[in-house]
């Protein structure tokens, strides 16, 4: 495949930056929105990142990877595979997913970017399913727009 493909997605949260980064890096928030996983990470460069939970009695890891870059408050960069598939652990297999923020006046705005696809096994097939006809990553941001905004309301309470 030559042609680079990504999924890039962004949304504005009515709330400080500092909120949204808790809801990328908190595994109790994950959990909320991210199909019931929770993130398991050191969050430095190079540690692993896993995202679990429990199925059928059991703590399963449904993605791994390792943290690219971090700047709290600003870009969390990360790769991601997911450990049950047929194609092989190796670099060239792993996506790259990198969150972006930027504050703008009392909320912010968050960019996620999903690429790699185009190199990785079954890249077509993994980008399709991701992109979802242009959804992407769009009824995650929802969630983690929700989750946080009603945070921060309750907070200002």
């Amino acid at each position: 495949m030559d042609q680079k493909l990504e999924v890039r997605n962004s949304v504005h949260i009515n709330a400080p930056v500092a909120m949204v980064w808790d809801a990328l890096v908190n595994p109790v928030q994950t959990r909320i929105y991210m199909f019931g996983c929770e993130t398991v990470s050191e969050w430095i460069p190079g540690s692993p990142l896993l995202w679990q939970a429990e199925y059928e009695g059991k703590n399963m890891v449904f993605v791994k990877g390792n943290i690219i870059a971090i700047e709290p408050g600003k870009l969390l960069v990360y790769t991601v595979t997911d450990p049950n598939a047929s194609w092989e652990d190796i670099p060239e297999n792993y996506l790259t997913v990198s969150y972006h923020l930027v504050a703008e006046n009392e909320g912010c705005f968050l960019t996620v970017v999903q690429e790699g696809f185009e190199h990785a096994a079954e890249g077509q097939r993994r980008y399709e399913e991701v992109s979802n006809h242009g959804d992407g990553w769009n009824p995650i941001l929802i969630q983690i727009k929700k989750l946080v905004e009603e945070e921060y309301i309750q907070s200002l309470q």
